[in-house]
C-alpha cells in the first residue's frame, strides 16, 4: 500500500466528510495524529502472525499449558 502524505486541508475534508466539520486551526493537528495512526498501523501490517489464531478463539480465563511441568 502506498504512502500518501496526509494534507491538513486533506484531513479536513475527511473529516467533513464523515460529518465532523474542524475549525481550521485543527486542520494540521488532526492531519499530524492521522499520519501517525498510519505509520503505527503500517508496522503492524508487516508483523508475520503466522499460526496466531482468530481473536474470537481467545477464552479469556483459560489457561492452556502445553508442555508438561
Amino acid at each position: 500500500m502506498p504512502s500518501i502524505e496526509l494534507t491538513p486541508p486533506e484531513a479536513a475534508r475527511w473529516a467533513a466528510r464523515a460529518g465532523l466539520p474542524l475549525p481550521e486551526d485543527r486542520h494540521a493537528a488532526v492531519a499530524a495524529t492521522a499520519r501517525h495512526i498510519h505509520s503505527v498501523v503500517a508496522v503492524l501490517r508487516e508483523l508475520d502472525f503466522g499460526d496466531t489464531p482468530p481473536a474470537g478463539a481467545y477464552r479469556a480465563g483459560e489457561e492452556r499449558h502445553d508442555a508438561a511441568v
